[in-house]
Formats: structure tokens, C-alpha cells, sequence
């Protein structure tokens, strides 16, 4: 028996060329049932074109190392099972997935990388989460320069210290028979600008009553305009106005709050002084991953997770080659 190559079908596949580039331009686009219906292919063959087509992406895929890169958690089933993504956050692509969000999670990343890989890469958004700043200080040249934490995850530990206030005082204010508090948890959740007009009348007669919610919010609101300045000095200046202010304001969860960004205060201002990067991009991609999580129901199969988090968000070139394209699989 002699195996003969053809001109419009590869080796091993189960469907022309023609068949699988049109068939993962209908996957990307819907979930894989439903591209299945509309395929008219079984469950089984859709995802061995997915399989197919991430193999094939990852074996053409240029060694790159991004300059910045963006380091998040990714909630994979319930019971506290993560993954740990890291992002390339100019080409809002993932770049590397493990399990759990452990130090030895990201180490995987860092130690696929050379020593001069290592030296390009800039700076490093990331949230405060300990395992995955002692990997960066572990495999990075100047790390403490490089890391900058993200805005968005420390406005939410202000966000959650607000909350804690609220909960507080209201059962404060309930046991004198006081219900001003009630029903209004989401309005100390928005900012300034993002409240809706319909509730600007009552958020404006909560704030005139002096409660201590409506300091904790405040402090909250203040805090945001910290990167609003572009110079390092400014930003040092506002900061220690600021933190004098949370700290002094005698309530326990924002001075709580206030005191762990004083601990990773060089991280924090690394936003001026090395790179002013953020994790929107990550968790963009995270928004993405978790709408192809709801249209899966879930993957029981982590690494089937991995296959589809790269299928969708990596980047990758998944079309195979034809003769039509003389090589070039775009």
C-alpha cells in the first residue's frame, strides 16, 4: 500500500481543506454545538478540527517574547480551581496557560524562557497575589522595577472595603430602627460618573446624611484619581496625602485596604516610573473566556479548557494550508 499525499486534503484529516478552513471560520464564531448543527458534523469531529487547528497554530507560532505582559487568574470549575494565564497585552493574546495559581504556576512560564528572553520583557501587570509576585522576583532581572500592579484590582479591594463599611453601619442603623441604608448597596458600587440619573437624587440626600459610608466611598472616589497624573513626583505627593487620610479615618476595613497598597507601594507607582500598563487587556480576554465557558456549560476537561482558551484568545493561525494559497495559511 502506498500513502498518497493529496492536493486538497492533509495527511490524517477527516474532511478537505476547503471543508476545515470554513468550518473554523463557523467554530470561532458560536459554540461547538452549534457550529456542529450548522456543520452537520458530530460533537467528536468538531473538536478533533479544534484540536487540529491549535496543534497547527502552536507548531507555526514564532518565538516571541512580549515586552509587557499581563498575569491573571482564570476561575476553571467550581471549588476554588484556577488557571494562570499570561497575556501578551500588545497583542491582547495568551501566551501560556497553567493549572492552579500557584509560584509554581507562572515559574513554568519563566523557565521556558533563555536569561536574555527573560532581560526583554519590561514590565509585568499583575494583582498583589503573593505566589505570582515571588515567581516574577525569582526568574526576573530587576523585578521590583518591573512589576506593576494593577489599578483595577486594587479599586476593587476599595470597592469590597466600602461594602464591608456599608454592611456594618446598616445593621448599626438597623438596631436604632433606622432603614437609610436599605436597598442602596450597588449605588456606593458605582463611581462618580457612572451612576445612573436615576438614582442621583437619592445618592446625593445619602451622601448629605454623614454616614460612614458615604466617607468610606469617598476616600474610594479619591483614590481613583491617582492615575490621573503623569509624573512620578505628583503621583508620590497625592499618594501620601491620600494614605494619611484612609489611615485616619477610622474605619478598619479602608485603613485594612489602605495599609496593603503601602505594602506594595513601589509596585503601585511603578505605573509612572516603568511602564503605564494595566490588566484591561487580560481581562478582556478573561470576559472573552468565560462567555466560551457558558456556551460550553462548563469543561469537565481542563485540558480541553486550555485547547479552547487558545483556539479563541491565542493568537494562533488555525487554517490549514492549501495549494490555493500557495503555502501561506492567512
Amino acid at each position: 500500500m502506498r500513502q498518497v499525499l493529496l492536493p486538497w486534503a492533509a495527511p490524517h484529516a477527516r474532511f478537505t481543506t476547503l471543508f476545515e478552513r470554513f468550518a473554523i471560520d463557523v467554530l470561532t464564531e458560536t459554540d461547538i454545538t452549534g457550529a456542529c448543527k450548522i456543520l452537520e458534523i458530530s460533537w467528536d469531529e468538531g473538536w478533533h478540527l479544534i484540536q487540529r487547528a491549535v496543534a497547527r497554530g502552536m507548531a507555526r507560532k514564532e518565538r516571541r517574547v512580549p515586552t509587557l505582559i499581563g498575569v491573571d487568574e482564570q476561575a476553571a470549575a467550581k471549588g476554588q480551581r484556577y488557571l494562570t494565564l499570561v497575556c501578551d497585552l500588545e497583542r491582547a493574546t495568551v501566551e501560556y496557560i497553567a493549572d492552579e495559581r500557584k509560584q509554581a504556576s507562572l515559574d513554568g512560564y519563566f523557565e521556558a524562557l533563555s536569561e536574555d528572553e527573560r532581560a526583554q520583557i519590561k514590565a509585568v501587570a499583575m494583582d498583589m497575589w503573593e505566589p505570582y509576585v515571588n515567581s516574577v522576583c525569582a526568574h526576573l532581572p530587576d523585578a521590583e522595577e518591573k512589576i506593576v500592579f494593577d489599578r483595577f484590582h486594587i479599586m476593587k479591594h476599595m470597592v469590597e472595603a466600602v461594602d464591608t463599611v456599608r454592611k456594618r453601619e446598616h445593621r448599626a442603623l438597623q438596631a436604632e430602627g433606622l432603614d437609610l441604608l436599605t436597598g442602596s448597596k450597588y449605588l456606593w458600587l458605582y463611581s462618580q460618573e457612572n451612576l445612573p440619573e436615576r438614582h442621583k437624587q437619592r445618592f446625593a440626600a445619602l451622601r448629605a446624611t454623614n454616614l460612614k459610608t458615604g466617607r468610606a466611598w469617598a476616600i474610594k472616589e479619591s483614590l481613583r484619581a491617582l492615575w490621573h497624573y503623569h509624573r512620578l513626583g505628583w503621583a508620590r505627593r497625592f499618594y501620601k496625602h491620600w494614605y494619611f487620610w484612609a489611615t485616619h479615618s477610622r474605619l478598619a476595613s479602608v485603613i485594612d485596604v489602605a495599609r496593603m497598597i503601602n505594602r506594595h507601594l513601589t509596585g503601585v507607582l511603578n505605573y509612572f516610573a516603568t511602564a503605564p500598563i494595566t490588566n484591561a487587556t487580560a481581562e478582556g480576554l478573561n470576559s472573552k473566556i468565560q462567555t466560551i465557558k457558558k456556551m460550553a456549560y462548563g469543561y469537565r476537561n481542563r485540558e480541553h479548557f486550555k485547547t479552547a482558551i487558545f483556539f479563541h484568545c491565542g493568537g494562533l493561525q488555525l487554517y490549514p494550508d492549501h495549494p490555493l494559497t500557495h503555502g501561506n495559511p492567512g
